[in-house]
């Protein structure tokens, strides 16, 4: 039994921010019912990668979700929509603030057809400020929010993350949100409404960033791979490739300067205390002198010998290197097996990274494989229509 096994979501969202956080919560065991357009679903059934025909994107992060279809524009399909919502715990989406609204089906609506509902909303600025109108992507989030400024080499131009971070912190913000007032409801009998906005996400990010600033008035500058806190943590060169290095504090600088056998560098008035590292001179410096002993080594070599020393090292890994990790891969099971019908019996999705040790989240039922494929089991075995109140829906374009 999953830990969310009692909870159902009617789950309007589409791209990335939205599913990511619905997938979250149907890993944990809850009936998510994945609600598209007919005929045309989200839109990322249209985005690649592609395997026999078939958006790995889409099937990655729309797992264990029921599939039915449903076009808002028309009457009865408002009509089933609100008669859902009194069997459902949380309805979600990620369309631009004031869309719900003008459908006819925004939270003030749906709080009086259930006042326990819960209802989560992703948007790129959020459904209220002097932004709220504004479209928003990932790119835009990392923008806006601050984090391109900071990312890419010292001196380069700015940098958006590899991976769509806005999307996935927006994502993982919302999930948290709705299980807070899932507990908040448990208090009070009441649902709320949970907004999250991509921008706000990824300033929250920024952890000490907007401290330092705020205490130095002093833009950061971007740095590569280096961290304002705290040095030698960065990457370094060996004879084969680049690897990590984290000295997270004085203790752990001391067990590296005891491995390089170099005891006078505690004693250099640049290198001898943590703040003393940090200045840009220091960095520089204390750089050259670190990579003038990794480059005798391989990478591989180095990593073991520091860890072995109680020092954070690390390989600075590519895709090829996760997926052909057992650590990962088999142990921490962040790669799933999930069999599907067109893609193949071989697919593969992202694992969950919450690990409930009682109630372990499941990754069991791959993602619908068309529009409403489900809407005969959802429609009438959840919701109790009949075979001719669905030929109804169907014929008026409803589903």
């Amino acid at each position: 039994m999953g830990a969310l096994s009692n909870i159902r979501v009617l789950d309007l969202t589409r791209v990335l921010a939205g599913p990511y956080c619905t997938m979250m919560l149907a890993d944990m065991g809850a009936e998510v019912i994945k609600i598209e357009i007919p005929g045309k679903g989200d839109d990322t059934r249209n985005f690649g990668p592609y395997k026999n025909g078939s958006s790995m994107y889409y099937a990655n992060v729309n797992r264990n979700k029921k599939g039915v279809s449903l076009n808002m524009k028309v009457p009865e399909a408002k009509a089933l929509f609100l008669e859902m919502v009194k069997k459902a715990d949380m309805v979600v989406e990620n369309y631009r603030p004031g869309v719900m609204d003008k459908l006819g089906l925004g939270y003030d609506v749906l709080k009086e057809v259930n006042p326990r509902i819960i209802y989560g909303a992703v948007s790129g600025f959020g459904c209220y400020g002097r932004y709220y109108k504004r479209p928003g992507y990932d790119i835009i989030a990392q923008a806006m929010g601050g984090l391109m400024s900071i990312t890419g080499p010292r001196g380069g131009e700015p940098c958006r993350a590899g991976a769509a971070l806005g999307d996935v912190l927006g994502g993982m913000n919302l999930t948290i949100g709705l299980l807070a007032a899932l507990n908040a409801r448990a208090i009070t009998g009441k649902g709320q409404r949970v907004d999250v906005s991509l921008v706000d996400s990824v300033i929250a990010s920024h952890e000490t960033g907007l401290q330092r600033y705020l205490c130095e008035h002093k833009l950061p500058e971007r740095m590569g791979n280096q961290y304002a806190a705290t040095y030698p943590y960065d990457s370094f060169h060996a004879k084969d490739k680049d690897f990590i290095i984290g000295c997270g504090n004085q203790s752990l600088f001391e067990k590296l300067v005891a491995l390089m056998d170099m005891p006078e560098l505690l004693q250099d008035p640049r290198f001898a205390t943590q703040n003393a590292r940090v200045t840009a001179e220091s960095r520089v410096a204390l750089g050259e002198i670190i990579n003038n002993w990794t480059k005798n080594f391989n990478a591989d070599e180095l990593v073991e010998k520091i860890l072995g020393a109680g020092v954070p090292a690390a390989p600075i890994n590519d895709l090829h290197d996760i997926t052909t990790d057992p650590g990962f891969v088999e142990d921490r099971e962040m790669l799933v097996h999930l069999p599907h019908p067109v893609i193949g019996e071989d697919m593969l999705v992202n694992g969950n990274p919450v690990k409930l040790m009682g109630t372990p989240v499941e990754i069991k039922r791959h993602a619908p494989l068309t529009p409403g494929v489900d809407n005969e089991e959802v429609y009438k075995g959840v919701f109790g229509l009949t075979d001719a109140q669905l030929a109804d829906l169907k014929a008026k374009g409803a589903i």
